[in-house]
C-alpha cells in the first residue's frame, strides 16, 4: 500500500466485485493490503477469528478479481477465513458488527449475502456443496440443450478448503465422487500449515503455471491416447516416467490425480504474480475436476499474530499495535478448564484413562491434559466420526477414553454413536464442551440438541453439570462407570462461582437433589444444567410475591430419579423443567414418564417444559440470547404466573386495567 494511500481511499468504491475486476492487475496488492489493515482494526474491536482470514486476502481478492462472483460460486470450507470476502462483497460498512448481536455473522450465510452460496460453520463441507453446485449447472445445461433453449451460463465452482478441513473423511467421499463424475469443479486446497508442501518459489509457480494451462493439459491427454496404442508394458513404464517427472516439477499431487483430480501446484498463495495467471488457466480449463494447491501464512501481515504459536486463530479484542488482547479477570474458572484439570486428576490415579479430541484440544481443556499425559492424549485431527468408533476400540480393551467433542460437532459422528459405542453397550465417556447457547458463534456451534439425540439411545447415560463443582463429580462419575456409554454436558464461559471440591465423588447413577423446599411449597422447579442458577433467582422473586417454591436438580436427563419426579408431581401444584437443549430432551423424557405412570390422568399437576425455542437463534451475548429463548428467571417467573390459576387472573387484571388506561 502506497504511504500517501489511506485504506479508505483505495476500498472506496470497492463495494462489490465488479468494481474490483475493472481494476488493473498492478493495483490489487495495494486493496489487499488495504483489506487486511481494515480486517486486523475490524477484529481488534470485535474479537472473532483472525489468523485464517489474514492468510487469504492475497487468495480473496485474486478469486474476486477473476472470477464472475455472484455468479461464479466461492464457497469458503468452515467459513471463519472469510472477513475479508465480506470486506469486498458489500459488508465492509458492517465489518464492525462481527459477531455482534443484529451484526454480520463470524461465518458464510446465505441470508447475509449473494456472495455466500453456502453456510458454513462446521467444516469439511465445502467440496460436497459445491460438487452439488457443478451439477445442478450441468443438468441446467443438458436440460435447455434437450428443449433447444440457449443454454445458461457456464458458471465456474470454486471451493476453497484447508488442510486441516482435509483431514476429514467427507471430504474425500466429495473428491472420490467428483473424480468419478468429471464434472467441472474448481477445489482450492489452502494449505497454511506447512503439512504437505515445502516453500515454493518462482520455480514451482513456473511449473504450476505451465501444468495449469490448457496446452500442458491437452498435450498430456493426446500423449495417453497414443500410448494406449503402445504394447502395455512399454506404456506403462512410459505412464510412470511421466507420473514421476511431473511429481518432481510440480509437486506430489498423485493422490489428488488417483482420485480424478488434475493437480496443480504448489503455489505462493501470497504472490499475486503467480496466483492470477493460474486462477485464470483454471477458470478456462474446459473439463473434470481441479486441485489447486496453494502454500498460505496463517496471520500473514500481522507481526503479533505471525510470532504466536495458534497464529491468532481466535481472539478477544485487542490492541492493534501492540497485538496485546484484553482478557477481563475472570470471575470464577472456566468450565473447559474445570473439565481439564478433573480429568487429569483422574488419569493421575488410572493408567487406563485417555482423552480424545477431534482438532479442538484448547477448546476441549485437552490441551491441559495433554501436558501432563501427553502419551494418553490423541487428536485425531477433524475426523469426529473417527474419534468415536477409536474410543470405542479403546473400550473394547479396557481402556477408559473420555471423548471431549462439543455439542454441536458431536452431532457429525451420531452413527457412530448409535453403532459403534451405544449397540455394543461400550464404556466410552462423552463429554460435550459447549452445551446450550454460545453467544457470538452463533446458531452453528449451539449445543441444542444432543440431549434429544442422545436420551433416546439404549444403554445411554446422559448427565448436566449445574456448576463447576458438579462438573469435578460428573468427570469422577464417568471415570468409574465401567457399565455402558455416559456423556457429560457442561456449557462456554466461567463457572457460577462455588467451591471446588479436592477431588471429585462419584454420583449414584440416575438421582438428583433438592436445593430447597420450603413448606407450603406449590411450585417445584426441576432444572438441569446451569439453568439451576436462574431458578433459584426465580425461587427468590416469587418468594417475594408470597408463591413458595421447591428448587431441584435432575443431575441426570437418563435414567431420570422417578423417585424425586414423581415425590414433586405428587406434592406440588406446578411443575416446571428447564433445560439448555431443543424439544424432545429432558422435559420430553420428564413427560413420559409422568404419562407412563397416569399422573398426567387425574390431572392433579400442571406441567410445563422450558426448553430453547423451535428455531436457530441468531449470535448474540448469552445473555441476551438466553433471554430471548426465555430461560432467564423473568421468564421462569412468567411462566409460573402463568400456569398458577390466581396469579395468572391476576396478571390479566393488570394488563386490562394498563389496557382501560391507555
Amino acid at each position: 500500500m502506497a504511504e500517501n494511500e489511506s485504506v479508505t481511499s483505495i476500498l472506496e468504491g470497492l463495494e462489490e466485485p465488479a468494481a474490483l475486476r475493472r481494476l488493473p492487475e498492478s493495483r490489487l496488492q495495494a486493496v489487499a493490503d488495504a483489506v487486511r489493515a481494515e480486517m486486523i482494526d475490524a477484529v481488534s474491536v470485535t474479537g472473532g477469528h483472525l489468523g485464517s482470514g489474514l492468510g487469504v486476502v492475497e487468495l480473496t481478492v485474486a478469486l474476486h478479481h477473476v472470477f464472475d462472483t455472484p455468479d461464479d460460486r466461492i464457497i469458503w470450507d468452515v467459513g471463519h477465513q472469510a472477513y475479508p470476502h465480506k470486506i469486498l462483497t458489500g459488508r465492509r460498512d458492517r465489518i464492525r458488527t462481527l459477531r455482534q448481536g443484529g451484526g454480520l455473522s463470524g461465518f458464510t450465510k446465505r441470508s447475509e449475502s449473494v456472495y455466500d452460496p453456502f453456510g458454513a460453520a462446521h467444516s469439511s463441507t465445502s467440496i460436497s456443496a459445491g460438487l452439488g453446485m457443478a451439477v445442478a449447472r450441468d443438468l441446467d445445461v443438458a436440460e435447455a440443450k434437450a428443449a433447444g433453449r440457449e443454454s445458461p451460463k457456464r458458471r465456474n465452482v470454486i471451493a476453497v478448503i484447508g488442510d486441516g478441513s482435509m483431514s476429514a473423511g467427507m471430504a474425500y467421499e466429495a473428491m472420490n465422487n467428483a473424480g468419478a463424475l468429471h464434472s467441472r469443479l474448481i477445489v482450492i486446497l489452502n494449505d497454511n500449515d506447512m503439512s504437505i508442501a515445502p516453500p515454493v518459489g518462482a520455480m514451482s509457480a513456473y511449473f504450476a503455471r505451465l501444468a495449469s494451462g490448457g496446452t500442458y493439459r491437452s498435450l498430456r491427454e493426446t500423449a495417453k491416447q497414443l500410448g494406449q496404442l503402445l504394447p502395455k508394458a512399454i506404456y506403462q513404464r512410459a505412464a510412470a516416467a511421466e507420473e514421476y517427472a511431473r511429481s518432481l516439477v510440480v509437486g506430489g499431487g498423485t493422490m489428488f490425480e488417483e482420485m480424478g483430480f488434475h493437480y496443480v501446484g504448489p503455489v505462493d498463495g501470497h504472490n499475486l504474480d503467480h496466483l492470477l495467471p493460474i486462477l485464470k488457466n483454471v477458470r478456462d480449463a474446459e473439463h473434470g475436476p481441479i486441485l489447486l494447491h496453494v502454500v498460505t501464512q496463517k496471520g500473514k501481515g500481522y507481526a503479533p499474530a505471525e510470532a504466536s504459536a495458534d497464529r491468532y486463530h481466535g481472539v478477544v479484542k485487542f490492541d492493534v499495535v501492540s497485538g496485546v488482547q484484553a482478557k477481563a479477570k475472570p470471575n470464577a474458572p472456566a468450565y473447559t478448564r474445570v473439565f481439564g484439570e478433573s480429568l487429569i486428576k483422574a488419569a493421575d490415579a488410572d493408567p487406563k484413562v485417555v482423552a480424545i479430541t477431534a482438532a479442538m484440544p484448547g477448546g476441549t481443556g485437552i490441551d491441559l491434559f495433554g501436558k501432563a499425559h501427553p502419551s494418553r492424549t490423541f487428536d485425531v485431527g477433524i475426523a469426529e466420526q473417527h474419534a468415536v468408533t477409536f474410543a470405542g476400540g479403546l473400550a473394547t480393551e479396557g481402556y477408559r477414553p473420555f471423548v471431549a467433542i462439543y455439542s454441536t460437532f458431536l452431532q457429525r459422528a451420531y452413527d457412530q454413536v448409535v453403532h459403534d459405542v451405544a449397540l455394543q453397550n461400550l464404556p466410552v465417556r462423552f463429554c460435550l464442551d459447549r452445551a446450550g447457547l454460545v453467544g457470538a458463534d452463533g446458531a452453528t456451534h449451539a449445543g441444542a440438541f444432543d440431549l434429544a439425540y442422545l436420551c433416546c439411545l439404549p444403554n445411554m447415560t446422559v448427565m448436566a453439570a449445574a456448576d463447576e463443582a458438579e462438573l469435578v463429580h460428573m468427570v469422577a462419575t464417568c471415570h468409574t462407570h465401567d457399565s455402558g456409554p455416559i456423556a457429560l454436558r457442561y456449557p462456554r464461559g466461567e463457572g457460577v462461582g462455588v467451591e471446588l471440591p479436592e477431588r471429585g465423588e462419584a454420583l449414584a447413577i440416575g438421582r438428583g437433589r433438592i436445593l430447597r423446599r420450603p413448606e407450603g411449597a406449590r411450585v417445584a422447579l426441576l432444572s438441569l444444567g446451569t439453568r439451576l442458577s436462574e431458578a433459584l433467582k426465580a425461587a427468590d422473586q416469587l418468594e417475594e410475591a408470597g408463591v413458595a417454591v421447591t428448587v431441584a436438580d435432575a443431575r441426570f436427563a437418563k435414567p431420570l430419579d422417578e423417585g424425586m419426579i414423581l415425590d414433586l408431581a405428587a406434592s406440588h401444584e406446578v411443575l416446571i423443567t428447564l433445560e439448555e437443549g431443543s424439544r424432545g430432551g429432558f422435559g420430553a423424557m420428564v413427560l413420559h414418564l409422568l404419562s407412563e405412570r397416569g399422573v398426567l390422568d387425574a390431572m392433579r399437576v400442571r406441567v410445563r417444559t422450558m426448553t430453547l425455542p423451535d428455531a436457530y437463534q441468531d449470535h448474540d451475548t448469552p445473555d441476551r440470547m438466553y433471554a430471548e429463548a426465555g430461560l432467564d428467571a423473568a421468564a421462569i417467573v412468567a411462566k409460573v404466573n402463568e400456569v398458577l390459576p390466581e396469579r395468572k387472573a391476576r396478571a390479566s387484571n393488570v394488563v386490562s386495567v394498563a389496557r382501560r388506561q391507555r
